[in-house]
């Protein structure tokens, strides 16, 4: 996302939640909400399988077994 694209969401988000961002925390959403952007994008860039979809539970195994 370009820096306009991130100010113009988080303007809208706040909006939309009627949550109000003061001046002075203004730069430091943006900043994160830019890390959080930068995070989501490298998690898309991976290509997923079917068998790497998570499992319906959780079942521990033996550290070195074979799966």
């Amino acid at each position: 996302m370009t820096p306009q694209q991130i100010e113009t969401y988080v303007d809208a988000a706040a909006a939309a939640l009627d949550l109000p961002l003061a001046p002075e925390h203004r730069s430091g959403v943006l900043r994160y909400f830019a890390l959080a952007a930068d995070m989501a994008a490298l998690t898309e860039a991976v290509d997923l399988a079917p068998h790497d979809e998570s499992a319906l539970r959780f079942e521990p195994v033996v550290p070195g077994a074979q799966a």
